[in-house]
C-alpha cells in the first residue's frame, strides 16, 4: 500500500523544468475517456480536435492540441462516439467521421509498417528463416515478426528455439507474407526479426495497440492517476 501511494504521489509531481512527473515505472499515465481507467500511455491512443472541429487520430503523439485518450480498442472508439465524449472532454461541439474506428485501424497498420520500413533503413532488421535462426542464436533479436499465412513448421522451429535458447522474445504475427515483404521492399517476407533497441521497442508497442483495436489483445487493470500536464 505504501509503495502504490509513494507511485501515485510521485506521478501528481512536477519536475524543475516544469514537465509532467512520472512514476516509478517511468512511464506517464492518461484516463480512458471511455472506461474511466488510468492506464500507461503505451495502451492507449491519443485523439486531438483539429481547426474545424474534427476529431483526428494521433498515433505518433505529436499534434498540438489537448489529448484526448482511449484504450486501444474498438469497443472503447465506439462507446466514446455514441455517447459524445469527445465532445464532453474537449468541451465544444466536434465532427466524428463514421469510420473513426477503420480509419483507426488502418493508421494502426500503416504505422506498424511504416516503423518496420525504418528499422530495415537502419540495418536493424533480419529476413530469412537462416538470417532469422542465427540472429536468434547471438541474442540479437528483440522482436520475432512472422507472415500470419506461414507454414505452421518454420513458424514453430523459430519459436521452439527462441524458447530453447532462454530468450524471452516476442513473437507477432499482424499481416500476410505480401504486406510483411512490401514493408521491407520485397515480394514477400515469412520470418523477420527485428534487433534488440529502439526499433523492436517502439514496433512492438504499436503492435499491442493494432492488436488491442483487433480484439486480440489485453491491456492492464489501471491504477494510479494521470500525469499532470498532459498534452
Amino acid at each position: 500500500m505504501q509503495a502504490a501511494s509513494a507511485q501515485a504521489k510521485g506521478m501528481g509531481r512536477r519536475t524543475a523544468e516544469g514537465r509532467p512527473a512520472r512514476g516509478e515505472t517511468g512511464q506517464a499515465h492518461r484516463r480512458c475517456l471511455a472506461s474511466g481507467r488510468v492506464l500507461p500511455k503505451d495502451q492507449l491512443l491519443r485523439f486531438v480536435v483539429g481547426p474545424e472541429g474534427q476529431v483526428v487520430p494521433d498515433l505518433a503523439e505529436r499534434l498540438p492540441g489537448r489529448g484526448l485518450w482511449l484504450l486501444a480498442r474498438r469497443d472503447m472508439m465506439q462507446a466514446a462516439c455514441k455517447k459524445n465524449l469527445f465532445a464532453k472532454a474537449a468541451k465544444r461541439h466536434v465532427r466524428l467521421p463514421s469510420d473513426l474506428a477503420d480509419q483507426v485501424d488502418l493508421l494502426a497498420l500503416r504505422r506498424c509498417l511504416d516503423q518496420l520500413g525504418l528499422a530495415r533503413r537502419a540495418g536493424a532488421v533480419f529476413v530469412g528463416f537462416e538470417k532469422v535462426k542465427s540472429a536468434l542464436r547471438a541474442d540479437r533479436v528483440g522482436l520475432l515478426l512472422q507472415a500470419s499465412d506461414a507454414a505452421a513448421d518454420g513458424r514453430n522451429k523459430l519459436r521452439n528455439l527462441a524458447q530453447a535458447i532462454g530468450q524471452d522474445v516476442p513473437v507477432e504475427a499482424f499481416c500476410d507474407g505480401a504486406i510483411l515483404g512490401a514493408a521491407l521492399g520485397r515480394e514477400a517476407a515469412v520470418h523477420v526479426g527485428i534487433a534488440r533497441g529502439r526499433f523492436a521497442a517502439g514496433l512492438l508497442r504499436d503492435l499491442r495497440r493494432l492488436a488491442g483495436l483487433r480484439g486480440c489483445g489485453e491491456q492492464g487493470n489501471g491504477v494510479g492517476r494521470p500525469t499532470q500536464g498532459e498534452r
